[in-house]
């Protein structure tokens, strides 16, 4: 029996196709875990395409008492690989946004050093104004 609100939790439930996805389990094994009581589900529809929404616990449950607990452990090291790569990728993308930026920040501070280091019109360099402007938030 399903906790209270464990459906509406974001990662408690999923589609008979991110099940496939996933787990690789096709939708006639969901449809007999049903049959046999294991599983609850809901019904869905998107865009008119129907699908069958069941609880990941309970699935993961069957699955083991299925097929068994090595073929559960492998589909979700095969996920948390996935995952792994993907949080890698988006780290590697933020550094090379960084990158660009202290390259620009680097360039800049050379340029200020090197304008702050010879005089103007007989004004010393520690009383020349400058007008600087203000770099934009990169995102």
């Amino acid at each position: 029996m399903a906790e209270y609100g464990e459906w509406n939790r974001k990662g408690a439930s999923l589609s008979d196709k991110t099940a496939k996805k996933e787990y690789k389990v096709d939708q006639e094994f969901i449809i007999k875990g049903i049959e046999a009581g294991k599983l609850e589900y809901q019904d869905g529809s998107v865009w008119g395409n129907p699908y069958i929404k069941v609880l990941r616990r309970q699935l993961e449950e069957y699955i083991t008492s299925e097929l068994g607990p090595e073929y559960l452990a492998k589909a979700t090291g095969k996920i948390e690989l996935q995952k792994t790569k993907k949080e890698i990728a988006e780290i590697e993308q933020q550094l090379n946004v960084l990158s660009i930026r202290k390259a620009g920040l680097v360039a800049k501070k050379a340029k200020l050093e090197e304008i702050m280091s010879t005089p103007a019109a007989g004004k010393s360099p520690t009383k020349l104004k400058l007008k600087l402007k203000t770099p934009k938030n990169i995102n």
